[in-house]
Formats: structure tokens, sequence, C-alpha cells
């Protein structure tokens, strides 16, 4: 019964079902079916004939390789930044447009602060690389204007990492927001008008009533974020990326990209790809569990 009434669903809502068709097949074709392709890792590739068992060779030069070790520090510097730093901007953005009561005004900053979510990385990366180009660029106009030396950032160890935090910041803070205000329209708004009466200051109602309203959101999305840990931006370093600077921001996924796709060692980099997606699993179920027992808040 629980089956016919099942295919009855799908009969009556043939449409949405076909709306999901291309997102289904996405997570199939680039999710699932690279689980079962997982055992590459324990074989040598061989484009004729079958592949060969080979167990723990491919992990056992990948730790002891240097180049896998720089690449390995660097994801967790920049991925360490990015949580530290991005993180808490969509919730801070999310507050300050609940307080602004023009409709037409907070459209407009809605709309302003999403549409960067809607570039592509090649857009972004052509924006960033213009705006700090040390000759004519936005910000370098301005350093000159306060008679502060040119600086090359693109080019630069010292600044090219924080490059990568503010452009992802600029392109994520917007879009991100949209579950925190999602969660705080869904707060009673009897509790505000209380407050109110009883004298309580703007930001006296975003500590007591809002902030504690948006603690189970912000868990989950905490916790969903550390499971991309290890996914520090590959569209994002990919584009800002040059010869100079990729000692700090070769990532493990443009490290998987150049010795898998342009080099064809497939066997060693799904080795690497592996060891990337078990890390991010680890850390997903370690902080679900550490939150349910502290706070009683997780995932599931």
């Amino acid at each position: 019964m629980r089956k016919i009434s099942s295919l009855k669903r799908i009969r009556k809502d043939w449409i949405l079902y076909l709306m999901l068709l291309p997102g289904m097949l996405y997570f199939v074709i680039f999710h699932i079916i690279p689980i079962v392709n997982m055992k590459l890792a324990f074989q040598d590739y061989r484009i004729i004939g079958e592949n060969v068992w080979v167990g723990m060779k491919h992990f056992e030069q990948l730790f002891s390789s240097p180049a896998f070790k720089d690449v390995f520090m660097n994801t967790v510097i920049i991925s360490t930044m990015k949580i530290i730093f991005i993180f808490p901007i969509p919730i801070l953005v999310s507050l300050l447009v609940n307080e602004l009561r023009f409709g037409p005004y907070r459209k407009y900053v809605q709309s302003v602060s999403y549409l960067p979510h809607f570039l592509s990385w090649v857009v972004i990366a052509g924006i960033w690389i213009t705006l700090l180009n040390p000759v004519n660029g936005g910000v370098n106009v301005i350093r000159d204007f306060f008679q502060l030396p040119s600086l090359d950032y693109m080019t630069s160890k010292e600044h090219i990492r924080w490059v990568l935090v503010y452009s992802e910041m600029w392109r994520s803070a917007g879009w991100d927001s949209i579950l925190y205000l999602a969660a705080i329209l869904k707060i009673n708004p009897s509790l505000y008008e209380a407050a109110r009466i009883d004298g309580a200051s703007t930001l006296q109602q975003m500590r007591y009533i809002t902030l504690p309203a948006l603690m189970s959101t912000v868990v989950t999305l905490f916790i969903l974020n550390l499971g991309f840990f290890m996914s520090a931006g590959f569209d994002q370093v990919f584009n800002l990326m040059n010869d100079s600077v990729l000692s700090v921001i070769d990532i493990l996924d443009t490290y998987v990209y150049r010795i898998g796709i342009l080099n064809g060692q497939y066997s060693y980099a799904t080795a690497a790809g592996l060891f990337k997606g078990v890390i991010g699993l680890v850390l997903i179920l370690g902080t679900h569990f550490l939150s349910k027992r502290l706070t009683r808040k997780g995932v599931w």
C-alpha cells in the first residue's frame, strides 16, 4: 500500500520530480559512482589489462612525500582561516539585514549581497586581479592617495592567503545569510514586543532573543562546514594561483588535479582524494557527537 501511494504521488507531481532529476544525476555521477571506484587507491592503474592490487603502496608514497606535507599544511591553514574569519560573517549580515525596516532598501541590500554568489570564480578572479593590480588597481590607487607604497597582492606570499579569505567572504557572505534570515523569521514577534516593553535595546534583543534562537542553525552549519574542511576551494585557488605563490596556496584539490589529470597518476591521486574524504568524515562525525554531548544539538 505504501509503495502504491508513493507511485501515485510521483505520478501526481511528476514535474517536480523531473526538476529534481538533474541534481540527482549530478550526485550519482560525481559523488556515488566515485565511491565505488575508490578501490583504485589500492591498485596500480593499467590502461590495458586488469589493475594490479598493491595495498597501501600509494598511501605510503603519499605520506612520505614532502610535497604532500606542504600541500596538506596549506590546506589546513587556508581552511582554518576561512572558518575563523568567514563563518561568523553571514550571521552578522543576517542580524544587520533583519534590522533594516525600510522594505525597498532591505531588498536592495539583499540583492546586492546575493549577487556575487552567482558569479563563477573565473569572473570573480578577474575582478579581484584587476582590483589588486599594482599599477592601476583600485586598492593601490587608494594606497597611493594616502602616500603608501604600491603592493602586488597577487604575487605576495604574505598577502595571497588573505586575498583568498576576503574574496570568498565577498562571494558567500550574503548568500550564506539566507538560512540565518529564515531562522530569524521563525522567531515569535511577541518576544521582541515584550522585550521592547521591558526597555530592551536593539543589541539586547539580538543577544537574548535572536542569537539563542539561531544556535541550532549555527551548530548545524558549522558541523557541515567542518565536513568540507579539507576542501579549501579548488575553483578559487585554481583561478587565483600563479607560480609566485604556488608554494603557499597549493591545496589538496589542486594537487590531486595536477598529479591525477595532468600527470596521469590516477591511483596516487585517488589515494590523496580518499585521504581527504576520510578526514572530512572524521571531522563531521566527531564534531556532531561532541556537539550533541555539550549542547544536545547536532546534524541529526
